[in-house]
Order: C-alpha cells, then sequence, then structure tokens
C-alpha cells in the first residue's frame, strides 16, 4: 500500500468506526424512548377508557336504581329494566348487556339471538372462558375485565375493555365495554412513525459518513498532487494536512451529530404533542390533550434532570438506606481509591432527618474527604456520626498537617469548599464548627432533629 493511501485509510478508518459507534448508540437509544413513548400512550389510552366505562355504568346504574330499590323482582320490573339498559348505548358499538350469575343471556341489543342462550361455557379463540370470567369478577364486587368478543359494526372478534357490576338483588350481571382495537391502530401508528424516525436517523448518519470519507478523501488526494517534487518536505507537510483535515472533519462531524441529535430529540416532543389531535375518541379529546402536553412537559423536565443530575451526582444509597448508610459507602470508597485508611462509627437514632439534611451532612462529609486528601497529607481518617431525639451530630477528623482554618476561610479566591459547607449548614440553620492543627484537624456539623 502506498503512503498516500496509508494516509487515507488512517484518516477514514477512525471515522467509520466512530459513525457506526454512534449509530448504533442512537439506534438503542431512539427504540427505547420509542418503547417509552409507546406505554405512555397506551397507558393514557387505557386510563380514559377506564375512566369512561366507570361513567358509563354508573349512569346505567343510576338508571335502574328507583325499580332495584323497589323490592320488587317480578317480570315486568325486570322487563323495565332490560328495556331501560337496552336504550342507553354510546358510540357505534357501545351497549349495556344483562346475564344471570349462570351464564345465561338475559339482555343484548347488538346481538338478540344470543338471549336465553347459557354462555357460560363460551370461550375465545385462545381457549380463554369468557363468561366465567366476567362472571367472576362480578361476584367480587365488579370491576375491569379485559376480553375478545364479536364487534356488531364490523363482525369480527376485536380485543373489548369491560365493567361488570353485580346485581344481588335479582342476580344478575350488569355490564358494558369499549372495544380497543382504535387503541391498537393508534399504537401501530405511533410504532410506524418511530420506525419512520429511526430509519431517517440511520440514513443520515450514512450521508454524513459517506460525505466525510469522501471530503478525506478527496483532501488526502490533493494533498499528493506535488509529491513528486520535494519528497520529504511533502512528506511532513501530507502528514500535517491530513492531521488537520481528520481533526476538522471530527469537528464538523461532532457539531452536526449534535445538532442533529437534538432536533431528533425535539421532534420526539413535537411527535407527542401531535398525537393530541390524532386520537379517534372526539369526547376525550380535552383530556387526552391534557394528558399528552403534561407528558411533553414531563419529557421536559427530564433532560433538565439528566443535565442537572450529570454535574451533581446522588448516590441512591442516601434515599433507600439513608445517611449512614451512605456515609459507611462513602468512606469504603474514599479509602478504596485514595488508600488512606477511614474508620467510620455510627451510633443511636440517624435516620430521623429531613431529606435535605441528610443531603448537607453528606456533602459535608464528601467535601472534607476531598480536601483531606488534595491538603493534609493524612494516613488516618475517622468519621463519627452520632445522634438522638434532638440532634445529629457528624465529627470528621484526621491526623494531617492542619492549615489556618480562620485565614483560608477569610480569603477570597480561597477555601471555597469551606465556605460551601460553611454555607449549607447555614440554609439548614445547623451549626458548623472547625478546629485545625498540626496535629490534624476536626470538623464537627450538627442538626437539630425537628421531625
Amino acid at each position: 500500500m502506498k503512503l498516500r493511501h496509508k494516509f487515507i485509510f488512517l484518516a477514514i478508518a477512525p471515522l467509520i468506526v466512530a459513525l457506526c459507534a454512534i449509530a448504533i448508540a442512537v439506534q438503542y437509544q431512539a427504540r427505547t424512548l420509542a418503547m417509552q413513548q409507546r406505554a405512555t400512550i397506551q397507558q393514557a389510552y387505557l386510563a380514559s377508557k377506564e375512566a369512561e366505562l366507570k361513567h358509563y355504568v354508573a349512569l346505567a346504574s343510576h338508571s335502574i336504581s328507583h325499580l332495584v330499590k323497589s323490592g320488587r323482582n317480578d317480570r315486568a320490573t325486570l322487563d323495565e329494566a332490560k328495556r331501560i339498559l337496552s336504550t342507553l348505548s354510546f358510540g357505534d358499538d357501545g351497549y349495556f348487556f344483562v346475564y344471570d350469575m349462570k351464564g345465561n343471556s338475559l339482555m343484548h341489543p347488538r346481538q338478540p339471538e344470543l338471549v336465553g342462550q347459557n354462555l357460560f361455557e363460551l370461550r375465545d379463540e385462545e381457549g380463554t372462558p369468557t363468561i366465567q370470567r366476567l362472571l367472576a369478577t362480578a361476584a367480587d364486587g365488579g370491576g375491569l375485565v379485559r376480553y375478545k368478543w364479536v364487534k356488531p359494526s364490523s363482525h369480527k372478534s376485536a380485543p373489548k375493555l369491560g365493567y361488570v357490576m353485580h346485581i344481588p338483588e335479582w342476580g344478575w350481571m350488569m355490564g358494558t365495554g369499549i372495544y380497543l382495537d382504535d387503541v391498537e391502530a393508534a399504537l401501530a401508528t405511533v410504532d410506524a412513525q418511530q420506525r419512520g424516525n429511526i430509519r431517517s436517523t440511520m440514513l443520515w448518519i450514512a450521508l454524513i459518513a459517506i460525505m466525510g470519507a469522501l471530503i478525506v478523501g478527496f483532501s488526502g488526494m490533493a494533498l499528493n498532487i506535488s509529491e513528486f517534487r520535494v519528497a520529504d518536505a511533502k512528506l511532513k507537510v501530507l502528514a500535517q494536512r491530513v492531521v488537520e483535515s481528520q481533526e476538522e472533519e471530527r469537528a464538523r462531524l461532532s457539531r452536526d451529530l449534535h445538532d442533529g441529535i437534538s432536533q431528533w430529540l425535539v421532534s420526539i416532543k413535537l411527535q407527542i404533542e401531535a398525537g393530541i389531535i390524532r386520537l379517534s375518541n372526539p369526547d376525550q379529546q380535552d383530556k387526552a390533550k391534557a394528558v399528552f402536553e403534561h407528558t411533553a412537559e414531563q419529557l421536559n423536565n427530564v433532560l433538565g434532570e439528566v443535565r442537572r443530575i450529570s454535574h451533581n451526582l446522588r448516590p441512591a444509597i442516601l434515599d433507600d438506606l439513608g445517611l449512614a448508610a451512605a456515609l459507611d459507602h462513602l468512606s469504603g470508597e474514599f479509602q478504596q481509591h485514595s488508600g488512606t485508611p477511614v474508620t467510620f462509627h455510627a451510633e443511636g437514632c440517624t435516620d430521623r432527618l429531613p431529606d435535605v439534611a441528610n443531603t448537607v451532612l453528606f456533602r459535608i462529609a464528601q467535601e472534607a474527604l476531598t480536601n483531606i486528601e488534595r491538603h493534609a497529607g493524612a494516613t488516618h481518617i475517622v468519621i463519627d456520626l452520632r445522634g438522638d431525639e434532638r440532634r445529629v451530630a457528624l465529627r470528621i477528623s484526621d491526623n494531617g498537617s492542619g492549615f489556618d482554618a480562620e485565614g483560608i476561610a477569610g480569603h477570597p479566591k480561597r477555601g471555597i469548599g469551606l465556605r460551601n459547607m460553611m454555607e449549607r449548614m447555614e440554609a439548614i440553620g445547623g451549626q458548623f464548627a472547625i478546629s485545625s492543627s498540626p496535629a490534624g484537624t476536626v470538623v464537627e456539623a450538627r442538626v437539630e432533629n425537628r421531625s
């Protein structure tokens, strides 16, 4: 391979590898976000459907409540209740049905041929007992049931979300349901859009890769125009220009990818908002719009939260197991990476402080250990945490060289960490003290327990 070909290869190969790695990462993140978006949309759809069903059943129950409360169960009363329920409907495929607790169909306005039949053993195409599940839910106090049933408008089996209730005075199970095929269709549309977005992003990355490779290739060829005249000098110039070209391309590629990825994230937000107007149920548009607008706002909050966390890490153990466990973990990590022995001791009740106080004490311990590692030259550190019903006290001592605590605290350009610790304690109304001598330094922080 000629020298100029080696230069071109060395410039293009890292570019292609980097783009492939970025493409894989982008595709993974895109699929993850698509799954999260789908789950959010599905949850919003189902929540609105469930609320709608409960409302319909409540209205139907109220419409026959005067008959139920009358205490009569004669044929005329029962027929009147069936007649009232049969007239209630919503949408194209919304109706109410009535069964007795043995599985006999007593009223079905859309499929009257089922009336009088015992459907207790009815099963769907997957072998799941339909009426038995509805009866069991009604007997347990009523609630939501997902099953499959023939849709009147299409005469095809479709997934359905039903709500049933028990009328013990008459031994009835009354219920209704909403078909979910429109939900599945909406989710399929979302999936198709996401696949298109991922495909478009991959095409853009491939286009950038091809353009970058062509630019680098043509640049490398241009660098060899006059190589035969001054071979030695040309070799140095060529190497320098190839390196510069590679760095310039990488910088440009970095900017392009940043802009592209940012625009892609914004497009996800716009797609969520666009989903508001694609809802098929006009009666629920206002509620769905509020849900999706809240989801878009949540996405912005998540982005801000990711940026905040990246600059200000917080250990999960502090929230999960408390201050003592977090400080013990911090001591172990510090000892492991610095090599300085750390003794941690906790005594008494230390888990009654509010979260903000726990965070402040943990940050003070972090700052103190950082200062010891950078400046003290200590060979041993002791962290002592004590608590009772009134207060929690944190004491951090070392056998380092010490420093002028008052001078450092008053210096305008030094002692930033020390001032941060003081300000943190002042913010929560705690007490902070530090003493230092050639024999070592002691940092003490006390917080009153106001719980």
